[in-house]
């Protein structure tokens, strides 16, 4: 009766397996890197980003001394004022001034309104096919605000940090090919790892006597040499000079 084969997996036979399967492990991720490459360059439609920053106080005011309750008050105007921005009163305006072919909710699904803790600035980013147009957004909509919020809260309190700019030579936000092919590179090497893995595990064929040890659990006692192609003939030879002679 032969011992129960035991399945133990070592550093040796995992680098083992690494080598065997290295072109192919290579390959994959390649592949996956070229495909990856050629869907962000080609099919995937690059947008811009452009951003604005904006102060928000609780009011006007001349005096240069503001007290920490005031502070904690504009604080919690943050979240109105982002509701207020992201609206169809702000965004239909926007919407006409430009002459956009486009309606408040899809246009807001391109606006990211966000502030840090504890800050009274608030960062409108838009994103958009064209660059100048998601300048054009982005500083329309502080300019509509301003407005707005005089007849909608009765105070002129939204002053411009930074109004977004044009640049002359704009880098899309997204797709950013090279992160992309870099994270479908790393992708394919686990892939093509785990498939290695997979296919050397699947694999049931006998190579070595160390297959053969393994599989019955038997040592080998005895190799058999593999006979050149000359051989057989040189066999017959021998052969047929000694029936000759006989």
């Amino acid at each position: 009766m032969s011992k129960p084969m035991q399945e133990t997996i070592s550093l040796h036979d995992l680098i083992k397996v690494v080598r065997k399967r290295f072109i192919f492990i290579i390959g994959t991720a390649l592949f996956a890197m070229a495909i990856t490459g050629v869907i962000s360059y080609f099919f995937l439609t690059p947008t811009y980003k452009a951003s604005t920053q904006i102060l928000i106080n609780q009011k006007q005011t001349e005096q240069f001394q503001v007290s920490a309750q005031d502070i904690q008050t504009n604080i919690q105007l943050i979240n109105t004022y982002i509701v207020i921005i992201k609206s169809p009163a702000i965004l239909s305006k926007v919407i006409d001034i430009l002459e956009l072919d486009t309606t408040p909710a899809l246009l807001e699904k391109k606006i990211k309104v966000e502030t840090t803790q504890d800050s009274q600035v608030i960062k409108i980013s838009v994103n958009d096919q064209e660059p100048y147009r998601s300048v054009d957004i982005a500083n329309t909509i502080v300019e509509v605000l301003q407005e707005e919020i005089q007849l909608l809260l009765n105070v002129n309190n939204v002053y411009v940090l930074s109004p977004a700019v044009y640049l002359e030579n704009p880098i899309p936000a997204k797709p950013n090919p090279l992160l992309n092919m870099t994270i479908a590179a790393v992708s394919g090497l686990m892939i093509g790892v785990g498939m290695a893995f997979l296919l050397n595990y699947l694999d049931m064929t006998v190579k070595t006597e160390q297959d053969i040890e393994e599989l019955l659990g038997l040592p080998v006692i005895g190799i058999v040499s593999p006979i050149a192609e000359t051989e057989p003939n040189r066999i017959k030879g021998v052969l047929g000079r000694i029936w000759r002679r006989g």
